[in-house]
């Protein structure tokens, strides 16, 4: 599916279609059962061409299976997610289990994301954790995607101009100020569970993510994700046309990306 809007901003890479599917798509790429991985990774090398499947044994990491829509995998985090994402939690990083386990910042110290374990849990408390109804979620590029599939969200990778492109044209039929939220949380939070349950929404907004400072050397350095449910993602393709998008102002920022 080749999409207007991309086209029409000049990406630098094709959207990504995330897919909700029983089928594994041959070739994928995946991560091996047991072994840690970033999803963000996974969906860098999907805007780049590839694509990439998960399923309930081989998400990266808890965040990754938590961001991906296979429930809540922060249950599972020993010593306690919300001391990770903050403070840290000393007293398990010393027991012979937080020694064994590998994590990208010292259990220790933690990753100073929240002042305290106690805010943190009010962050996992208020995610809108999910379990897919599928076996598997898949990263893929629209334009690599076939008629018979259908995404649950589509996913752009823009600077600053295109995201600015990308937050008018969201609200170009709405006539509503907020119809694009940028939420704290993991970058595989952003990519999917958190603009997957807009898209339980009458009126869905769209998602700028990959604000994630954990996710960010996976991405490059000058751009963020929008990520859109499928419903929206369409009205927004059929408003390409007579919008700003063909016009003067555009244009003229427009060559700057070029």
């Amino acid at each position: 599916m080749q999409s207007k809007i991309a086209a029409a901003i000049n990406l630098r890479y094709p959207p990504v279609a995330i897919i909700l599917t029983d089928e594994k798509p041959a070739g994928a790429l995946q991560f091996k059962e047991g072994r840690w991985g970033c999803v963000a990774a996974m969906f860098t090398a999907a805007a780049k061409g590839r694509t990439a499947v998960f399923d309930r044994r081989t998400f990266g990491c808890l965040g990754g299976g938590t961001g991906l829509g296979f429930g809540n995998q922060y249950v599972n985090f020993p010593g306690g997610i919300e001391y990770y994402i903050s403070t840290g939690n000393k007293e398990f990083a010393a027991s012979p289990a937080g020694r064994n386990m590998r994590t990208s910042t010292p259990l220790a110290e933690g990753e100073g994301y929240y002042k305290s374990p106690a805010i943190a849990k009010k962050f996992v408390d208020a995610l809108p954790m999910t379990d897919v109804p599928s076996t598997y979620v898949v990263f893929k590029p629209l334009d690599q995607m076939t008629e018979t599939e259908e995404p649950a969200v589509v996913v752009f990778l823009a600077n600053a101009d295109q995201l600015s492109a990308l937050a008018v044209l969201a609200n170009y039929d709405r006539g509503a100020s907020e119809t694009v939220l940028a939420p704290f949380g993991a970058g595989c939070h952003t990519l999917f569970i958190i603009p997957y349950a807009e898209a339980q929404k009458e009126q869905p907004r769209a998602i700028i993510g990959l604000t994630d400072i954990s996710a960010r050397k996976h991405v490059d350095k000058d751009l963020l994700s929008f990520a859109v449910p499928y419903k929206m993602f369409r009205q927004m393709e059929d408003n390409v046309e007579g919008s700003f998008l063909q016009r003067e102002t555009w244009l003229n920022v427009l060559k700057r990306n070029q």
